[in-house]
């Protein structure tokens, strides 16, 4: 079995250490996870199956599940499926052979391979996901499911349209149909949209998130085309969709279509936001770091035995006048997550060394 790495992990673990000690030390956020939970317990062996190293949430989720885990002591692997539904199946069964303590599901959707999943809870393997399911919490097959609720995500890129938009709307909304959560998100999208008078959604449109480099660019087109000015916003249910149209829509003299994003808050779209210049004007954003630290702590819960957690986490919503005031390399950085983790796992935080 082959084990990859994230570049983008090697290259920003140094700079979120820090950002992460300074966040907990300064927040005066009110922390509403928990605050009591089993010890610390050691060694063991982790596989992350991640759906796609590209996806900008699983990637930061990943670099700081990986800090979390260091505090630990365990021992990680990493295994990319590359957007492919065979080398998921396949590196979940491989990962159930290498005598794993547990496995992540980031963001590989648990409606593929609940068969799969079957066999290695067999084995004594725990399960544990990020947006492996539609919604936050325990599922048949998983220990916990790490997520925000899809409804609240939903809710604040579709309202944005609604309340920064005058006259006439018309909605297009990206969706990857081959997942729970992504679909979840679109329907409330589009009856939140379908409720406002003045507002029409337009087309719903199915592209793999793993293709939209080159399908984007098609649709728009087609979308052009199709609806002219009729098409003033674009929703989507991950910020990849946005990575491939801004030339497009310049191409057909429509840079002035707003494009709001329903997750995750990827590094490209933080930084198309800020810049002001871009059609992408607002993202709902996940709080990585609390979310990579939650998910090592319910995993931490699992092998003492002991029940999730139950906390869910919030969504964030960024646009051109919050992203300023929000470090774009840990978002959510102002709740004190890992101070409280640590006194969860170890008695006290543990003294900063970086």
């Amino acid at each position: 079995m082959r084990y990859l790495l994230p570049v983008i992990a090697l290259l920003l673990t140094a700079c979120c250490v820090q950002a992460e000690s300074h966040a907990a030390n300064a927040s005066s956020v009110t922390w509403n996870g928990p605050t009591t939970g089993p010890a610390a317990q050691r060694n063991k062996n982790i596989v992350f199956v991640s759906q796609d190293s590209n996806n900008g949430g699983i990637s930061s989720l990943y670099r700081h599940f990986q800090l979390a885990a260091q505090q630990l002591g365990w021992k990680l692997e990493y295994i990319d499926s590359k957007n492919n539904l065979h080398s998921a199946k396949s590196a979940l069964l491989q990962a159930g052979h290498a005598n794993a303590d547990a496995i992540v599901l980031g963001g590989v959707s648990l409606s593929s391979l609940r068969d799969e999943a079957r066999i290695v809870k067999r084995k004594g393997i725990i399960l544990v996901g990020w947006h492996a399911a539609a919604e936050p919490g325990p599922t048949e097959e998983l220990f916990n499911n790490i997520a925000t609720p899809s409804f609240a995500v939903a809710q604040m890129a579709a309202q944005y349209v609604v309340q920064h938009s005058e006259g006439k709307v018309g909605v297009v909304i990206f969706n990857d149909a081959r997942f729970e959560v992504a679909n979840a998100k679109t329907e409330s999208m589009r009856k939140i949209i379908s409720q406002c008078d003045r507002c029409r959604v337009l087309s719903i449109e199915n592209i793999s998130l793993g293709q939209t480099v080159t399908e984007i660019p098609k649709a728009v087109d087609r979308l052009v085309t199709e609806y002219g000015a009729a098409w003033t916003h674009s929703l989507a249910i991950n910020d990849l969709y946005f990575d491939s149209i801004s030339f497009p829509l310049r191409k057909h003299n429509r840079t002035d279509i707003r494009n709001i994003s329903a997750g995750d808050g990827s590094f490209q779209a933080l930084n198309r936001i800020r810049s002001g210049l871009s059609t992408q004007v607002a993202t709902v954003a996940e709080p990585a770091g609390v979310q990579g630290w939650q998910l090592a702590d319910e995993l931490n819960r699992a092998f003492a035995g002991a029940p999730p957690s139950g906390y869910v986490t919030e969504p964030l919503l960024i646009t051109y006048e919050s992203v300023h005031k929000t470090d774009i390399y840990n978002l959510g950085g102002d709740i004190p997550y890992r101070e409280w983790y640590e006194k969860i796992w170890f008695g006290a935080p543990l003294p900063s060394t970086q």
